[in-house]
């Protein structure tokens, strides 16, 4: 069984259109945010790679499925696991709930990469913290 990533959050004014409804981009900043904690959580950060690794994380795609809305004031919490991985990249399934409805779930393919946008290996200190967060379908 994986590891999951929890990252919880309100929402705010700012994140709602004028009915209160979560604005649809928001979302992906909420997802964002959950993959930046996650990351922290194994003590890196965007920066720490990028200086001890010389990589950047960036994001190739992202698959989105609304499933109910989201409200001003609402509690918020994202799950995030690794689902597979190849040797440059790795694909996290991240989950939107609020209480027991699932509010959006979704997968992103990120890609690590140099300064000059050229996919690299995954480090191996990145990847042996990461892997109590992979499903079992690993493809390296």
């Amino acid at each position: 069984m994986h590891k999951n990533f929890f990252h919880k959050l309100k929402v705010y004014y700012e994140d709602t259109d004028a009915g209160g409804v979560v604005y649809y981009a928001n979302y992906l900043k909420f997802l964002e945010r959950a993959r930046t904690e996650a990351l922290y959580t194994l003590g890196y950060s965007n920066k720490k790679v990028k200086d001890e690794f010389k990589s950047l994380i960036i994001v190739k795609s992202c698959t989105i499925n609304f499933k109910k809305s989201a409200y001003l004031e609402d509690i918020l919490t994202v799950r995030s696991f690794v689902k597979s991985t190849t040797k440059t990249s790795f694909f996290m399934n991240q989950e939107i709930t609020r209480g027991d409805e699932t509010v959006l779930d979704g997968q992103v393919h990120l890609v690590f990469v140099d300064e000059k946008g050229k996919p690299v290996k995954l480090p191996d200190e990145i990847y042996s913290k990461f892997k109590p967060y992979f499903c079992d379908s690993i493809k390296i």
